[in-house]
């Protein structure tokens, strides 16, 4: 699906005007709540501003505690109880000055969506991107063609869901440490990869395509997920995800109001709120008002919207499709298995060795980050048996014997532990005692009540 239309396009040269003109403004309140630290975002109002706000937050590593939302009209606030990693107020005295630099008007960072193998080179490195059908031992295969077509991996994420694969891979010349450009060397790399993708024959990883221009990786996952129709329920393993952290999701019309509800619960994560909002941006939905709550071991988020051409949903099958689109987004980044954290030199063809280890003790990769700072390569793997086993902790030790104990570490995700959600219906409006509470409590005249 094409996200810009002509006439989109111009709008957002007016846009963008505006916000030269009225650039976002950012505060920073550590007096009003006891526990978070609030940060308010004012702006002249476009497509796509809440998902810059809460992109921003999330590549600042700040956990998003609660949020109000507004933006019916020409302006948007929005409001963010925001806490550090460690759960404590923000002490950083230039936070709103970093926040505003990165909301300044630049070129827009979306794309439209591709399919399975990309290739792009940047100011640093080449940028890989492929989608296809996740199977044993695919991730080992992918880092194997690439050692041995020296290309070296810098950075990258792997994400699973629903039988589906899509990653995102940075790499560099082995040799010369610089970004590949050659035009023959680069088909050969999207060559032999589409060839690993192909190998179980499955269709829907046959088309190549080469990237045109930069964008978030956490975005273009979402967006290569998505195109790839990870949501799709008639795939083999839709069921295999446990009952506790299966979200529930329910979408409803206001009709007085003119707008789509959107009521979303589920176990609380990190990256949560960004993962919805990519996901109903990527949808073509507009956010006008939104609640969020994520202060214990659940998040439940309410959701006023309407699609681009400001009607509400309109059947059925358009309802399910945004439930169903909402909870493959929420899964994607819902790691299952045994944490395993890589920290040690790094070298050529280290990412092929590992996965291969993994490989040779029936161990499926579920989801993969991996990163170099200076010399040191920082992996984190999240494991499971490949046959849907538990992994023993005797598969684990022979695997740290063999790639190095020291280099090695095991944590269980815990994230993957929070208790199961009732189910039933519920709106985030009961979690206040009055409306009017609620209206002062979001302009910012009454303090927090935690």
């Amino acid at each position: 699906m094409d996200c810009w239309s002509p006439s989109l396009a111009v709008d957002d040269e007016f846009q963008k005007l505006a916000l030269r003109v009225n650039p976002p403004r950012v505060t920073v309140d550590n007096g009003s709540s006891r526990k978070a630290t609030l940060i308010k975002v004012d702006s002249a109002n476009k497509r796509g501003s809440l998902l810059e706000v809460v992109q921003v937050l999330n590549d600042l590593n700040l956990i998003i505690r609660r949020a109000y939302i507004s933006s019916d009209g020409e302006w948007f606030m929005d409001v963010f109880h925001v806490t550090d990693q460690q759960g404590n107020k923000l002490c950083d005295d230039g936070i709103a000055d970093r926040i505003q630099q990165s909301l300044r008007p630049r070129a827009r960072s979306f794309r439209a969506l591709r399919s399975s193998v990309g290739v792009q080179a940047a100011t640093e490195h080449t940028t890989i991107e492929l989608t296809g059908r996740d199977r044993a031992g695919l991730l080992s295969e992918v880092f194997a063609v690439l050692a041995e077509l020296r290309c070296n991996v810098v950075a990258g994420e792997v994400w699973t869901h629903n039988s589906r694969m899509a990653s995102v891979v940075y790499i560099t010349d082995g040799q010369t440490g610089r970004p590949i450009d050659d035009s023959e060397r680069l088909s050969e790399i999207k060559e032999f990869l589409l060839n690993v993708l192909k190998a179980d024959k499955d269709m829907r990883s046959a088309n190549t395509a080469v990237s045109v221009g930069s964008t978030h990786k956490e975005r273009r996952l979402h967006q290569m997920m998505y195109a790839d129709r990870d949501y799709d329920l008639h795939s083999a393993d839709s069921g295999s995800a446990s009952d506790r952290s299966k979200p529930f999701v329910t979408v409803e019309n206001c009709a007085d109001k003119g707008y789509t509800v959107v009521n979303l619960r589920c176990p609380d994560r990190p990256k949560l709120l960004f993962d919805t909002v990519c996901t109903l941006t990527d949808m073509q939905y507009v956010v006008y008002h939104a609640t969020v709550i994520a202060e214990g071991p659940e998040a439940y988020q309410e959701y006023y919207i309407r699609h681009t051409d400001g009607c509400p949903i309109s059947s059925e099958g358009e309802r399910q499709r945004v439930i169903h689109c909402l909870e493959a987004a929420i899964r994607r980044r819902t790691s299952e298995g045994i944490r395993l954290e890589l920290c040690g030199d790094d070298r050529a063809g280290l990412l092929s060795d590992v996965t291969r280890i993994f490989r040779e003790n029936s161990l499926s990769v579920t989801r993969a980050e991996v990163m170099t700072r200076g010399s040191q390569a920082v992996n984190v793997f999240y494991v499971t048996g490949a046959s849907g086993n538990p992994v023993t902790s005797v598969t684990i030790e022979a695997v740290r014997q063999e790639i190095g104990l020291t280099i090695l570490r095991v944590e269980e995700d815990m994230y993957s532990k929070s208790p199961p959600q009732e189910s039933g219906r519920f709106s985030l409006g009961n979690l206040f005692r009055t409306r009017s509470e609620k209206f002062l409590y979001n302009l910012g005249l009454i303090k927090s009540c935690s």
